[in-house]
């Protein structure tokens, strides 16, 4: 392990906005975000696979009545933005360390406003189908969470991975798409970007790659 990373998971380990193994909340946070961390009832918006947390602290920053969580396995990655959100004394962001095949540990029926995807990998290849967060089984597993009439929604670069994701939501009898675009930012639907572009966004864009997005409603 480098140093810097090292630095990081140790940074994690010590931060008050990131719940992992071994600290007291990781056990018992599963229905009880608002209750336990947030100290308040307001709608609970979580991101999935959020890397360094630059999509997490940026609508934290848009919307303060909202609470944030991002969800990534990777502690060094996390520990960027729980650093971000202290050095910002955003009390309404939270960090998860974990799979999110395990997500079902930590959130409670009924207990998410909306989720959020943003860049996540495509896994293009068929045998990798199982990890693209977009399959049937993981959108099974989010519709545990989200509130009826909640949203889920997805930013990609890829392509082949919007095709697919219209393609499973469309199948699947809990979600209906409200709205979606191969290319966000020439769409009337660029407000839904609420101005935030993360480090890899600026990256896909600068090489010509569109963004696609789909926001959906869980019924």
């Amino acid at each position: 392990m480098t140093r810097r990373k090292l630095y990081h998971y140790n940074f994690s380990a010590q931060a008050d906005n990131v719940i992992e193994a071994g600290k007291p909340l990781y056990q018992e946070i599963k229905g009880n975000w608002n209750k336990l961390y947030f100290n308040n009832e307001n709608p609970i918006v979580v991101e999935l696979a959020c890397g360094k947390g630059e999509y997490t602290v940026g609508l934290g920053i848009k919307f303060p009545e909202k609470n944030f969580i991002g969800m990534d396995i990777k502690g060094d990655r996390i520990a960027r933005g729980s650093a971000m959100a202290t050095e910002l004394n955003l009390r309404n962001v939270a960090f998860l360390r974990g799979g999110i095949q395990y997500s079902h540990e930590f959130f409670e029926e009924n207990e998410l406003s909306e989720i959020w995807l943003i860049h996540p990998d495509p896994q293009v290849r068929e045998r990798d189908e199982p990890k693209r967060l977009t399959n049937p089984d993981f959108l099974e597993k989010y519709a545990g969470f989200i509130k009826p009439g909640g949203l889920f929604c997805l930013k990609t670069d890829s392509t082949f991975l919007y095709e697919y994701s219209l393609e499973t939501l469309k199948n699947s009898p809990r979600y209906e798409i409200l709205e979606h675009t191969d290319d966000l930012y020439q769409s009337t639907l660029l407000d839904d970007h609420h101005g935030v572009k993360t480090h890899y966004e600026t990256i896909f864009t600068g090489k010509g790659y569109t963004i696609k997005y789909i926001k959906a409603i869980l019924l």
